[in-house]
């Protein structure tokens, strides 16, 4: 199994910044890619940024590009979301989730953290 432990949620004013980190640990054989999603009560969970590994190739919501930066650190095996300019509309629990596998004989699945919650009010 693969664990992952979001951290660098609360509350901001709009227009300020916070750091998401997402730390993946378990029986990681490799992990393809890692992002972030985001929901709000009775809405759909929706993509934020995604980065590929290798590569690190980026994948942004349109809501979020310019303000918002994916990271990686590949040998630790964590994520960062770098977010700037929040605007209220911005608050949700952010997810953090790896397609990984555990054993090079199976396919990568998804796994999700629990959640950290980001707020952005005055």
């Amino acid at each position: 199994q693969v664990q992952l432990v979001e951290s660098g949620g609360g509350l901001v004013q709009p227009g300020g910044s916070l750091r998401l980190s997402c730390a993946a640990s378990g029986s990681i054989f490799s992990i393809n890619a890692m992002g972030w999603y985001r929901q709000t009560p009775g809405k759909d969970r929706e993509l934020v940024a995604t980065i590929t590994n290798p590569g690190a190739a980026t994948d942004y919501a349109d809501s979020v590009k310019g303000r918002f930066t994916i990271s990686r650190d590949g040998a630790r095996n964590t994520v960062y979301l770098q977010m700037n300019s929040l605007k209220p509309e911005d608050t949700a629990v952010y997810y953090c989730n790896a397609h990984a596998s555990t054993h090079f004989l199976d396919a990568a699945r998804d796994y999700w953290g629990k959640g950290t919650l980001v707020t952005v009010s005055s």
